[in-house]
């Protein structure tokens, strides 16, 4: 078996050209028994993360149907990060799965991507059959910036942050954040009745844990458990935390 952070066994993208502009949005996708395991990165994230290929690698092991996407602007698809947003991620993500994955779906999204399966799960409806956020962090254009981000960002400026995961500070830009702001969810009941999972480390210094008890508190679903990782962090990607993944999507209800 691979190690953890090896991609060598992952087969070469496939690439979908989206209606309309045409871009390339870079996937994998393996056959197998439903509904499909839809993968959605965290922000400047791709599917070569270990979260993802984990999930690729025991999806191959147990026959399950599985898809992974770069968004575009990351990873191996084309476009510029800078014109990302969570309308057109969120574009993204339905077409593909409508293209290549036209059954039921488990969607299951890290960080930014908790946020996104929220919205793709809002529009597709009945289609998707079960969510697992692995610390979700909906609507943190809202808290995750303070008055003087938000004021640089909403004048039309990039905001650069400090990145505890690489060398270079993490850049918001104001197309993004102004499209995120209109699409904040915790204010209003979510009109999700699946089953909801919700994973998250109490030790997170990105995401809070209290977002995923706010958002089990809105979610209109009765299914729904939280788990706190009380030494977990915002990735989750120790062995034990993809183990604790990995076993909360193989006990989700079977909705196929």
């Amino acid at each position: 078996m691979a190690a953890m952070n090896d991609t060598s066994d992952l087969p070469p993208a496939e690439f979908h050209r989206m209606t309309g502009d045409g871009r390339r949005v870079a996937y994998r996708r393996q056959e197998g028994r439903g509904p499909t395991l839809v993968f959605l990165p965290g922000y400047m994230s791709d599917m070569r993360g270990s979260k993802a290929t984990a999930l690729w690698r025991w999806a191959a092991e147990q026959g399950r149907a599985c898809l992974l996407l770069d968004y575009s602007g990351c990873g191996e698809s084309g476009g510029t990060f800078a014109s990302g947003t969570l309308t057109r991620w969120s574009e993204e993500v339905q077409e593909l799965v409508s293209v290549l994955a036209p059954g039921p779906l488990v969607l299951i999204g890290s960080s930014m991507g908790g946020w996104l399966m929220l919205l793709v799960a809002e529009a597709l409806g009945a289609r998707v059959t079960g969510l697992v956020g692995i610390a979700a962090a909906p609507d943190f254009t809202g808290w995750g910036y303070d008055a003087a981000e938000q004021g640089r960002l909403a004048a039309g400026h990039t905001v650069h942050q400090h990145n505890p995961y690489g060398p270079e500070p993490t850049p918001t830009h104001p197309a993004f954040w102004q499209d995120a702001q209109a699409l904040r969810l915790l204010h209003r009941p979510v009109a999700i009745t699946a089953p909801v999972r919700l994973i998250h480390g109490q030790r997170d210094a990105d995401v809070p844990w209290e977002i995923s008890l706010r958002l089990a508190e809105k979610l209109r679903s009765d299914d729904i458990q939280v788990t706190l990782v009380k030494d977990g962090d915002h990735r989750l990607s120790r062995a034990q935390d993809i183990a604790l993944l990995l076993q909360v999507i193989a006990a989700l209800p079977a909705g196929d």
